[in-house]
């Protein structure tokens, strides 16, 4: 092989290794969204994780985050959970903040 070849076989398996962590990353801030927004609307337990689940099968509906933040806010304004939209992408955010670390860390 060309060191070009080379170089694009590199590059190749990055791309695919962090497309992999991006999805896993992605999984867990919804779970971790799905048990925040859980709490707010007093599930707990088994409750609480087959929500966290549901927002997780949210995410397979569309491309983006615009699935998973729907799902939230319909569940908020239906158990008359007062969040803003705001309050709800900055929890998302924050939450991927916390996905992406933990898997930095191997958790």
């Amino acid at each position: 092989m060309t060191s070009f070849d080379d170089r694009e076989d590199k590059y190749e398996k990055k791309f695919a290794h962090d497309a992999t962590l991006r999805f896993k990353a992605e999984a867990r801030r919804n779970k971790l969204l799905g048990l925040w927004a859980a709490g707010l609307m007093g599930k707990e337990g088994a409750a609480a994780d087959a929500y966290a689940k549901e927002v997780i099968k949210a995410d397979l509906e569309e491309a983006g985050d615009e699935d998973v933040f729907r799902k939230v806010r319909g569940d908020f304004d239906a158990a008359g959970v007062d969040q803003s939209d705001h309050q709800i992408r900055r929890q998302m955010e924050e939450c991927m903040a916390t996905a992406m670390a933990q898997i930095a860390d191997g958790k």
